[in-house]
């Protein structure tokens, strides 16, 4: 599938996007490359765009790292793959062939170029920093100095193509071993909610700030409940039909 919402919504949400790429030296080997970034959908040209528009997806890394030399080498844009996925649940089956997970993953394909006007490139850096805590960007010390806008490097990725797969519900194993009760009576079945959970935050050695700030503390608690909802409700058909119709 290609739903917008669906696919940027599991970009925006994931912690970790694993980036690949082909090396374009033969020296360095035949096989591809995968890189976990830190990137976020977005629009500089509409702001206001949501998750519905066509968005770029923007990647955070170090000046010097390859993909970056690769992207500011290639005069149409470095064809990169970006791929995430979001575990939900352990789907527990009669047999081992019919085990799965409840999960949502995307892969998009695009070509990436690097952000050189200043006021993208301080746009797409609060972006992805608040994609870590929203409003990090304002309850930190900014805006980022020459010395850590000149180390950095923000990826725009114009997306070609991608898609999206999403599996919730109980398990689904086949009419022959659901109708041997000797099977069903001895064997559990079901689901195994499993979702991110983030601790209680541990201030630094050298943190002066008196308890842990209301912004930081709000979003662990929704993004705790947010993670445990969804994964709750990917179970809640798994007391229906046990088979497909």
């Amino acid at each position: 599938m290609y739903d917008l919402n669906t696919i940027h919504s599991i970009i925006n949400s994931s912690p970790v996007l694993h980036v690949s790429f082909n090396p374009t030296d033969p020296a360095q080997g035949p096989f591809p490359t995968i890189l976990p970034m830190i990137g976020q959908m977005g629009s500089f040209a509409y702001p206001s765009a949501d998750l519905d528009d066509t968005l770029d997806c923007y990647l955070h890394g170090y000046v010097t790292s390859r993909v970056m030399k690769l992207a500011r080498e290639s005069s149409e844009g470095l064809p990169i793959c970006i791929a995430a996925t979001k575990c939900d649940g352990l789907v527990l089956s009669l047999t081992p062939f019919s085990h799965s997970y409840n999960y949502r993953s995307t892969v998009l394909f695009g070509y990436a170029t690097p952000v050189d006007d200043i006021e993208e490139k301080l746009w797409a850096m609060e972006l992805i920093t608040n994609s870590v805590v929203p409003g990090r960007w304002e309850n930190s010390r900014t805006p980022p100095d020459g010395a850590e806008l000149s180390s950095t490097t923000i990826l725009k990725v114009k997306i070609a193509s991608g898609s999206g797969k999403v599996r919730d519900g109980g398990p689904h194993d086949e009419k022959k071993d659901l109708e041997r009760s000797e099977v069903t009576k001895e064997i559990w079945t079901g689901v195994v909610p499993m979702w991110e959970v983030m601790g209680e935050p541990v201030a630094s050695g050298y943190n002066h700030v008196g308890g842990v700030p209301q912004y930081l503390r709000s979003f662990k608690d929704k993004t705790n409940n947010t993670n445990e909802s969804y994964a709750e409700k990917a179970t809640r058909d798994a007391e229906l039909a046990p088979f497909p119709a």
